[in-house]
């Protein structure tokens, strides 16, 4: 599954959703936005950065690292890039968060004390998604997240009921037809090995009028459009490729033939087929 995909879907559409997971929550969590920052005169970019709106007072910043796979220099890169962004952009904040989602402790890399000064602080949370609570009594938008998770034998039903969910309870300030889409997208890519038809039965929904759908059929007319244009192109180029060589058997197969040549020896001279010569021959006898 394409979780770094799907995470970026979320936070993009829901920034606010980081703020159920944290124990520090600002002011004005509802209008932050999600970024993904480049710092400056370096070779790095920052896909996870949650940065507070105009005004804001403090104004916190929250980095957020989604991690779905082992990885031991985790903690090296992510404070190291965290840090490096505070130190260009030191006018732009007053105080920092960060934020580690791990699906379990498993995942977590196993040296926590080179970097003990920020994980023992109030600084820096580490959540995992195994550990939140029993799906059923948890906010929609931990769910949402937790379904990353879940177990193909177990995914399905819990899309299902989340959906079913969506559709009856409040929602807050998330869209809820944004939320479906986020569902359908996780199911999507879980089980991309299942049909159109079968997904929209497993889930009680309709996939054309969905996100992902609709992405997924333009990208299919896109690719349709430039194969289209590629064999417009190839089309051209073998075009000009026969008219180049019928010019230059129009030059060539006369002058052969007054050697002596038969069609069979010119045809293999130039490497070209007999049936080329012949035609060329045969219209030099009618221009003669």
């Amino acid at each position: 599954m394409k979780r770094d995909s799907i995470y970026y879907q979320i936070f993009k559409r829901f920034p606010a959703l980081i703020f159920e997971l944290v124990d520090h929550r600002p002011e004005q969590a509802q209008n932050y936005r999600f970024e993904s920052v480049e710092v400056k005169e370096t070779a790095f970019r920052i896909d996870g950065v949650f940065l507070p709106p105009e005004g804001a007072k403090p104004r916190v910043i929250f980095f957020a690292e989604v991690q779905f796979q082992k990885d031991e220099a985790l903690y090296h890169r992510f404070f190291t890039e965290s840090l490096t962004y505070l130190y260009r952009n030191q006018s732009n904040y007053d105080d920092w968060y960060c934020v580690i989602i791990f699906p379990s402790r498993s995942l977590s890399p196993k040296d926590t004390r080179t970097h003990r000064m920020f994980l023992n602080s109030d600084q820096v949370q580490c959540i995992y998604l195994d550990e939140l609570g029993s799906f059923n009594t948890l906010p929609i938008g931990i769910n949402l997240m937790q379904l990353t998770i879940a177990s193909e034998k177990i995914m399905a039903e819990q899309a299902r009921l989340l959906i079913e969910r969506v559709q009856l309870e409040s929602t807050g300030s998330l869209p809820k037809n944004e939320i479906i889409d986020i569902i359908t997208t996780i199911a999507v890519y879980k089980f991309s090995s299942l049909s159109r038809e079968e997904v929209e039965a497993m889930l009680g929904v309709t996939l054309e009028e969905t996100r992902v759908y609709q992405e997924a059929k333009a990208e299919g007319r896109e690719q349709g459009r430039e194969q289209g244009r590629e064999q417009g192109r190839e089309q051209g180029r073998e075009q000009g490729r026969e008219e180049r060589e019928a010019e230059m058997l129009k030059v060539t197969v006369p002058l052969l033939l007054k050697t002596g040549m038969s069609v069979e020896e010119i045809a293999q001279k130039l490497n070209v087929n007999v049936e080329s010569v012949r035609l060329s021959a045969q219209e030099n006898t009618d221009n003669s």
